[in-house]
């Protein structure tokens, strides 16, 4: 069974425009995903982190900036990766992190990365780059809840650290 080309046309068009329509569906609090499920696991604490994406980060031989969308109750509702870097660094961008959780409309999120040479203190410019989504999502209505840093086994919170 085909579709009538006008069908086909019009699917194209959506298709090709599909930024516009999520901006508008932002823009006017059109729930984009009404069949989401109430939601994955809690995080609560950085252990809640480490354990959910602490063994396969921390194995990564390449820097990955990932972001946890949160609801309300701060259940994990979607995970994207954001940056996929070299073995030193992954440029990060505000815009493109907090973009995932204003396009599903979430409150809440928590940015990770790792640091492939498994130690996850944090850089100066990891610290530098939490103040600035902390700022970003603040003009944006969301709540950076913290930035995870894995190196191996272990992770640091920047929330921890006083950097929220």
């Amino acid at each position: 069974m085909t579709a009538p080309p006008q069908a086909d046309a019009l699917l194209e068009a959506l298709r090709a425009n599909l930024h516009v329509l999520n901006e508008l569906a932002v823009r006017y609090e059109v729930e984009t995903d009404p069949g989401r499920a109430d939601g994955g696991p809690s995080i609560t604490c950085l252990e809640d982190v480490r354990r959910l994406l602490g063994e396969e980060m921390g194995a990564l031989c390449q820097e990955q900036v990932r972001v946890l969308l949160l609801d309300r109750r701060n259940r994990v509702v979607g995970q994207r990766t954001i940056y996929q870097g070299n073995a030193f660094s992954a440029i990060v961008r505000p815009a493109e992190v907090l973009r995932p959780a204003v396009v599903e409309g979430v409150p809440h999120l928590i940015v990770a990365h790792n640091h492939p040479s498994a130690d996850p203190s944090p850089s100066p410019q990891d610290i530098q780059v939490t103040k600035e989504l902390v700022q970003a999502a603040e003009l944006l209505g969301l709540k950076l809840l913290d930035h995870v840093v894995i190196g191996g086994d272990e992770a640091v919170s920047l929330k921890d650290h006083g950097v929220l």
